[in-house]
């Protein structure tokens, strides 16, 4: 250990010797307010003597090196103790056994949040004096992060969003405004994890709406992205496909031709066709650049493609086949361009609702509605194995591009990942309180979206099963191939398309509130307030140093002013 080392364990060993030395003069201490009185121990008093210890040696260092960083965890934690005031009310220390009572005001708890920010600096400043390779501009950041998670901060910076915001916060000046916040909000008090060094949030960027599009007259039921990732393809209720440009959200053409609602469309991987299924029970297809139409799939001398609805289409990899699940129950593989048929697969008991077919090309998955999932040879037809482990109907698959995992959505409102080639059951996310609707795979195989009925779409980390973000939407959803851009259904017959922004990005600062907030109009007032925290906590200048930061987080400040007014909240 080196001699700074050995010099800040000094200081945090003789603080916490004067605890013990203060627990056994006064006795007994306790905490009393509006919130009743709470007893403390030896061990809590040692501890915040270790912890004075802790401030006193991250003053010395931070005089002695001239670092900034210091008085920047001061003025955190001067934030986190004033938000802890306006919560609990008064605050007062008792000792009964020497008579001591005194009341602890907002400015005081300001300045304990200092010296607790103060202390953690001094931890910072010790571990990087030692073995441990972690910065203390790391854990500023990561406490920094803690203190963001709470609403009552997020609602301060609508207030302190003008130019002399960062002297605002250098010069602790926020009792005044978070005690005018505390009128109008009620803030619950936070929940404080008993190991916050050990987290580390860090957000790389989130996904805002940047545009809805309009053109449907009924609830969109598919889209597919070209692979260009220049437009995108929609199948409606309305009996319409319609082709969009990805960029502008300009509707390009309508694909006429369905006589009942279109449930599934795919582009080819080549980009040259679009088919789409219908209730009509007929698979279609036209050339995408010259918009004609090709044909109709159709079964020996019948002039359907199915005998129920078509639910689900997907191409092979390779462009080779394309495979159709239907009400029927049947499954059935058609030559990708000729449209003739292959092989018809039977064993499911109910609707076929949903298929995939593993990046490889050997391996085809089928969902259905007898709540099963059959795994197929795809050069043989045979089935593999089947898996019954869902308690619902399965109705959206997809499988990683290592060709390792599959995961199923169900409307038992789970979402299991399993072993693709032994059916073997990895683990399942229960976070859904309603029917899984729809499921996108990320091109990287990390991410995985999903949707349920209720409008809630969430991002998962696949690796570990972490939820990433929420956003509102329905289905269906995809990604664009570059992984840069998200679809997902919208209310009344539109579509979301979602762009993932991150720090450095532009934001947009002009426009309607709902736009730069990346909402819709009619947004419930809790995924407004969702959409603006996210934005405000990723171009909050404290955190965000890019040149446009300042720019945008009173972009996000006055769209959400504007907001408040327009519902008089």
């Amino acid at each position: 250990m080196k001699a700074t080392s050995q010099t800040g364990a000094a200081f945090i060993t003789t603080g916490t010797l004067t605890g013990a030395t203060i627990s056994s003069t006064v006795g007994g201490i306790g905490i009393a307010g509006s919130f009743g009185g709470v007893g403390i121990g030896a061990a809590s008093v040692t501890a915040a003597g270790a912890v004075v210890g802790a401030a006193v040696y991250g003053a010395f260092k931070g005089i002695t090196e001239g670092d900034t960083v210091a008085y920047g965890a001061m003025g955190i934690g001067a934030v986190g103790g004033v938000g802890v005031s306006n919560i609990v009310g008064g605050i007062g220390f008792v000792a009964p056994k020497i008579g001591l009572a005194f009341g602890i005001g907002t400015v005081p708890m300001a300045g304990i949040g200092a010296v607790l920010g103060l202390a953690a600096y001094g931890v910072a400043k010790l571990l990087d004096d030692s073995e441990f390779k972690e910065p203390p501009i790391q854990l500023f950041e990561r406490m920094e992060a803690k203190v963001l998670q709470n609403d009552y901060y997020f609602e301060a910076l609508l207030e302190l969003s003008g130019d002399d915001i960062n002297a605002k916060f250098t010069a602790l000046e926020v009792d005044n405004e978070l005690n005018k916040l505390k009128a109008k909000i009620n803030v619950e008090p936070p929940k404080i994890k008993p190991k916050i060094l050990n987290i580390t949030p860090q957000i790389t960027g989130i996904w805002q709406c940047v545009k809805t599009l309009k053109g449907h007259t009924a609830t969109v039921n598919a889209v597919a992205i070209h692979p260009d990732n220049q437009t995108l393809v929609s199948g409606s209720n309305d009996r319409q496909v319609n082709l969009w440009n990805l960029q502008t959200g300009k509707l390009l053409y309508t694909f006429s031709g369905q006589a009942e609602a279109v449930l599934s469309v795919a582009i080819s991987p080549d980009g040259k066709q679009l088919i789409s299924g219908s209730v009509d029970r007929k698979i279609s297809s036209w050339e995408l650049e010259t918009k004609r139409y090709n044909r109709t799939f159709s079964y020996l001398s019948s002039p359907y493609s199915h005998n129920g609805f078509i639910n689900a289409l997907v191409y092979s990899p390779n462009g080779n086949i394309i495979v159709s699940g239907s009400t029927d129950k049947t499954i059935r593989i058609w030559g990708s361009y000729s449209g003739t048929i292959k092989r018809t697969l039977n064993g499911h008991m109910d609707a076929v609702l949903s298929v995939a077919i593993s990046p490889d090309c050997t391996t085809l998955v089928s969902g259905s509605a007898d709540k099963t999932i059959r795994i197929w040879n795809l050069q043989t037809g045979e089935t593999r194995y089947i898996i019954n482990q869902h308690l619902a109907a399965v109705n959206t698959l997809a499988i990683t591009p290592d060709n390792q995992t599959l995961i199923s959505g169900s409307t038992d409102s789970t979402i299991k990942f399993w072993n693709l080639h032994t059916g073997e059951l990895r683990y399942t996310l229960q976070k859904y309180s309603t029917a899984i609707s729809a499921i996108a795979l990320h091109p990287d195989g990390k991410i995985i979206a999903s949707s349920s009925e209720d409008g809630i779409i969430k991002l998962w980390n696949i690796a570990t099963g972490e939820l990433i973000e929420t956003i509102s939407g329905f289905s269906p959803l995809t990604f664009s191939a570059d992984g840069r851009i998200l679809i997902s259904g919208g209310k009344g017959g539109t579509l979301k398309i979602w762009q993932q922004v991150h720090s450095g990005d532009h934001l947009p600062s002009t426009g309607e509130w709902w736009e730069i907030l990346g909402v819709e109009p009619k947004t419930h007032p809790k995924d407004v307030k969702l959409a603006y925290l996210r934005l405000a906590r990723l171009y909050h200048p404290d955190i965000n140093t890019s040149s446009s930061a300042k720019t945008a987080i009173q972009a996000v400040n006055q769209a959400y002013q504007k907001f408040q007014l327009v519902n008089d909240l």
